[in-house]
């Protein structure tokens, strides 16, 4: 067991985290933790259920004596974000995330940790050893790519559920119960590239931004954390404003369509008589963001320098132009507030990546509602922008909102259960993110879900970290409530 997880409660909780993070499961390469979960079941005897798309479920069965009690689905899923420092070396694809201890959290070396969503996953698994706790039948359920499209979700078999009441493990609020979530869609605008002859005094400039908070797009858009992609175009529009002439070499920035972008960089080409005016220019544009965002952005960094590179030739005027002033366009951050529940963000938008395959550049936003109206009128507005910045434009089919149950037996005896163990009732919220709840409970109309998790700081970013207080909160209402319901309480 590693270091970092010693003597920490719940052990059989701590173990399985430790477990999965020693096994590769970014989004769409959960080929690995799949087969592990498989093995899980099947090495005690359970009953394995899969579906196409590769979603796992164990079935565990119920404490003795409680064998007629309601089947419960403990559901998350085994992917996760992955993102690292750019000093940080790490490959995804076949390195274990190290974790480390930080006094009262649990946090990885230079990358994201995956608590979002192991955390939940592992709270599941340690019910197939735990021999103390009291629940009836249990499904825990482990679903495939959620954080790049909530793909598992969609393809769900809808034979593969028996249970009525579904607890999802995928929130990140100590002393919270949630019960309803934003639906989303993204939009891509797709540029063509055409080159322009570049002049042999000709200099390239390239600029690389890093050091920004990100974090994940729903959670943390109401904090007004830097974009680095919109920080970026805005350094390139003020050359523009300032007459300076530059076309765009290359781009490349944000790493996840759910993700704040951290990092940016781009390369242009400037005539070589202008290349330190530009480079100044560059320089304090960026200072004057850094001066906007203040405290909230206190490790954001920027390099401009002039490079040596074999440049035949550079993005058009009309694109370059074109590229930039759709990424100044589209729609960014918060854009309205729930009228129902306070402090809630309702709908809003990410400028997420900007991308180039060498013949096609492509800037992709995602929109966030808890009103499924709004996000085709976001979606349009981007549209519109897309369009008339020369862009080819895709529209994401997304993803539905949870709407919140105020009156389901579920949520009331989360209520009861939190109350009695902590003498005060729980925060009863939605979250402005997609959870799978909303598509689960399309599949499955009837069922009642409830969505509760530990204190998650810095999902999606290599600042993530898991309070280790609150997992055993977390355990130790998991563990009441399931046995509440097994002992016909609701």
């Amino acid at each position: 067991m590693t270091t970092a997880i010693q003597g920490l409660k719940p052990e059989l909780m701590w173990k399985y985290f430790a477990g999965i993070c020693d096994i590769p499961h970014q989004s769409k390469n959960e080929e690995a933790i799949r087969k592990w979960l498989v093995q899980l079941g099947e090495s005690r005897g359970l009953e394995v259920r899969q579906d196409e798309v590769g979603n796992v479920l164990i079935a565990v069965p119920a404490t003795k004596g409680y064998e007629n009690a309601p089947t419960v689905v403990l559901q998350g899923h085994m992917d996760m974000v992955c993102e690292k420092n750019n000093d940080t070396v790490h490959n995804f694809d076949k390195d274990p995330i190290k974790l480390v201890r930080e006094g009262d959290w649990i946090t990885a070396d230079g990358t994201t940790l995956g608590a979002d969503n192991g955390i939940g996953v592992a709270a599941a698994l340690a019910f197939l050893d735990d021999k103390d706790a009291i629940h009836g039948p249990l499904e825990i359920l482990s679903t495939v790519d959620e954080e790049t499209g909530l793909t598992g979700a969609f393809n769900l078999s809808n034979k593969l559920l028996t249970g009525k009441y579904m607890l999802n493990l995928d929130s990140e609020e100590d002393g919270a119960l949630y019960v309803g979530c934003a639906g989303g869609a993204d939009v891509k605008m797709h540029f063509n590239i055409v080159t322009a002859p570049v002049r042999a005094t000709d200099k390239v400039v390239e600029i690389s931004i890093k050091g920004l908070m990100g974090g994940h797009s729903g959670l943390n858009i109401n904090e007004n954390r830097g974009n680095a992609l919109r920080i970026l175009a805005r350094m390139l529009k003020n050359l523009s404003d300032q007459n300076i002439s530059w076309n765009l070499v290359k781009m490349d920035g944000g790493s996840a369509h759910n993700a704040i972008p951290r990092e940016a960089m781009a390369q242009i080409c400037v005539s070589g008589d202008n290349s330190q005016e530009a480079i100044n220019n560059l320089e304090n544009s960026f200072n004057q963001a850094r001066v906007e965002y203040g405290k909230r952005e206190t490790k954001m960094e920027c390099m401009v320098k002039a490079i040596d590179v074999n440049l035949p030739v550079a993005y058009s005027r009309t694109l370059s132009d074109g590229v930039i002033d759709l990424m100044l366009l589209v729609p960014n951050g918060v854009l309205t507030m729930s009228q129902d529940l306070p402090d809630l963000v309702e709908s809003s938008s990410n400028l997420a990546t900007v991308k180039s395959d060498g013949k096609v550049l492509t800037v992709h936003i995602s929109t966030r509602s808890s009103v499924g109206t709004v996000i085709p009128e976001i979606q349009q507005t981007a549209k519109i922008a897309g369009e008339r910045c020369g862009a080819d434009v895709e529209i994401g089919e997304g993803y539905p909102a949870w709407q919140p149950d105020m009156d389901s037996p579920l949520l009331a005896a989360g209520k009861v259960v939190f109350e009695n163990l902590y003498g005060k009732q729980p925060l009863v919220k939605a979250i402005h993110a997609g959870l799978e709840c909303g598509v689960i409970g399309e599949k499955f109309p009837g069922m009642q879900m409830l969505s509760f998790g530990p204190e998650i700081h810095g999902a999606h970013s290599p600042d993530e970290k898991v309070s280790i207080p609150t997992v055993e909160r977390f355990w130790e209402l998991l563990t009441a409530l399931l046995k509440y319901i097994a002992e016909g309480k609701m």
